[in-house]
């Protein structure tokens, strides 16, 4: 019998597949554990941080990413392949990084135990690969150069076919990018199998026989599976897979479903040592994997194919952030909507590929349309980006979106580099940094530094100490209680057009707030109705009140800024829509408001 060919698996359930599954957060203490149960099947190549498993520590968890890096290059040891995922000029974060940045970002990752680094931009922009990609291998890590992979909507065309890919590889090539290997990543799982196999043939003809070449897909749509197979057949070197529980659904094909897939035939599943894996002890290892991750709770829609997905494509990792994000804010029932704005979203803003922080940017508008009403409020990423912030989209943006982005963010579309344009922001200095550190009382260092750039105020606050977690686990749901006859409840009512919301409690009305009204204290209903005009403020959005700039007595004038609150990953400004004086704060700074909700209350 001949020799079977070797696919090497990169495990990505520790960062791809927490991100994919729990929105990235998951505790270190639990899942660290579980690592050398892979190591013994044989696993030798670990997706273990980077992309959004490094500013989600800070934000969610209340961990430090550097001490993670640390603490799996101890457990995996000195020969295990450790990769990270990197945005090109966006590094770690969801804007674009400076060039001081970068070099900080592969120097750091560097240092805290990385070994690869796999770099892509989500406009596929050659210009946001080059220096990103000097950086990595300046600081002598193993450069992943990465062409980004979705299809388009049906009945789109102009971008995302294998002729596509082809010709963006040759960009990259053209540009001098150095590399150690590519790979074509779908994090949407919406690219078909026939374009897969096309693609990596045609990457096989230009790279040669000796470029590790991988691919990467999700379940979303339901096809990773034959795609990976296709992309196999068609010469690729390696694929990303996970164990269960984080496996299939928003993630990736499980390594024990692919082995299955591909048994009677050549190919068979190993590692970068040629070694084939132990299935026995993977399946142990997902035994291990499940009980370690048992308290946390799994999203309904993580573990579900969506044939919605090849309409509105969200990647994997995206989808179930974005929902964590709606429940937690409470608006998770607007989710079917939001996905069926993506499609007009995705299509008038010039085609970039589905990941982040494009695919972010696609959601945060799609969250607008339904929220404010279809292209009314331009969400700030997207419409940098279909101005040209963040490099030259595939096509070119529908022009009534460009022309309302301008208007309404104030900027003019432009044409110059992204790295250019961010060097000259003195907020994505490492000086800059330093300064908030000091004016902290924070230890001025390296990794310090870098928090404060990629997490901003929220880094600042974590490194105070005064982060606080947030990951749903199983055994924090309180029990549903039947609520006891005569106990407090809570109403929507609507009054002559003006809608309340009511908490009535036994034998009195305890709060009322209108939706476009303060909160009023009711004995009974029989206290006097204030005097004087007053009018309010009302939040437009669920979301976390970030920022107060006016206070109680302070004049206001009509479109003056008020107060900044934080949703899915935006800062959103609400301005005043009258003259007057400020008489109440409703809401403080921290403050969880939903959408409605009376945040400050003006006498006119």
């Amino acid at each position: 019998m001949a020799k079977k060919k070797i696919i090497e698996v990169m495990d990505t359930s520790y960062r791809d597949g927490f991100q994919s599954v729990f929105g990235a957060r998951v505790f270190m203490k639990d899942f660290m554990p579980t690592v050398q149960s892979a190591i013994d099947a044989g696993i030798r190549r670990f997706e273990m941080g980077g992309g959004a498993r490094f500013q989600a520590l800070f934000f969610y968890l209340n961990e430090n990413a550097f001490d993670m890096m640390d603490e799996f290059r101890r457990v995996a040891g000195k020969d295990a392949i450790l990769q990270t995922l990197a945005r090109g000029v966006n590094y770690v974060g969801l804007d674009t990084g400076s060039r001081e940045i970068i070099d900080l970002h592969a120097r750091l990752f560097k240092k805290h135990g990385v070994t690869t680094i796999r770099n892509f931009d989500a406009l596929n922009d050659a210009r946001n690969l080059e220096y990103s990609a000097k950086a990595i291998k300046d600081a002598g890590l193993n450069h992943e150069l990465t062409v980004t992979v979705m299809d388009l909507p049906p009945g789109c065309v102009g971008a995302h076919d294998a002729a596509f890919y082809e010709k963006t590889l040759k960009s990259f090539l053209d540009a001098g990018i150095p590399y150690d290997s590519v790979v074509f990543k779908d994090a949407s799982g919406t690219a078909n199998p026939r374009k897969v196999y096309e693609t990596i043939a045609a990457a096989r003809k230009l790279l040669g026989k000796e470029t590790h070449i991988r691919y990467h897909t999700h379940e979303t749509a339901g096809i990773g599976l034959a795609c990976y197979l296709a992309a196999i057949e068609a010469g690729a070197d390696g694929v990303d897979l996970d164990r269960e529980p984080v496996s299939g659904g928003t993630a990736h094909t499980d390594i024990l479903v692919m082995a299955h897939a591909l048994r009677g035939s050549q190919f068979a599943l190993g590692n970068h040592l040629g070694e084939e894996l132990n299935l026995d002890k993977v399946l142990e290892s997902e035994a291990i994997l499940k009980e370690a991750l048992k308290d946390y709770f799994i999203p309904p829609e993580a573990t579900q194919v969506s044939a919605i997905i090849q309409y509105s494509p969200m990647p994997g990792g995206a989808l179930t952030a974005n929902t964590q994000m709606m429940r937690d804010n409470n608006c998770l029932d607007k989710f079917p909507s939001v996905i069926e704005q993506m499609r007009e979203v995705v299509e008038k803003g010039g085609f970039g590929t589905s990941v982040t922080p494009v695919s972010q940017f696609y959601f945060q508008q799609a969250f607008n349309n339904v929220m404010f009403g279809k292209w009314k409020k331009i969400a700030d990423g997207y419409g940098r980006m279909v101005l040209g912030y963040f490099g030259k989209t595939p096509v070119a943006p529908d022009p009534s979106i460009v022309k309302l982005a301008s208007e309404q963010l104030n900027l003019p579309t432009t044409t110059e580099s992204a790295i250019d344009i961010a060097d000259r922001d003195e907020k994505k200095s490492s000086k800059w940094a330093k300064e908030r550190l000091a004016e902290n009382n924070l230890e001025i260092n390296d990794e310090n530094v870098f928090i404060v750039l990629a997490c901003g105020d929220k880094g600042i606050k974590f490194l105070r100490g005064e982060a606080k977690g947030s990951v749903r686990l199983k055994s924090d749901a309180a029990p549903a209680a039947a609520k006891p006859l005569g106990g407090a409840e809570d109403f929507t009512i609507v009054v002559e057009g003006q809608t309340y919301f009511v908490k009535v409690a036994e034998g009195k009305i305890a709060e009322l707030s209108a939706a476009s009204g303060a909160q009023i204290a009711v004995d009974n209903a029989s206290a006097p109705p204030p005097s004087g005009k007053t009018h309010i403020i009302a939040a437009p959005m669920p979301g976390n009140i970030i920022k107060i700039v006016k206070n109680v007595g302070d004049r206001v004038k009509n479109g003056e800024l008020t107060l900044v609150i934080e949703a899915m990953k935006m800062e959103n400004e609400v301005f005043s829509d009258v003259d007057g004086v400020i008489s109440a704060i409703n809401a403080p700074v921290g403050a969880k408001v939903q959408a409605g909700q009376a945040l400050l209350t003006i006498a006119e």
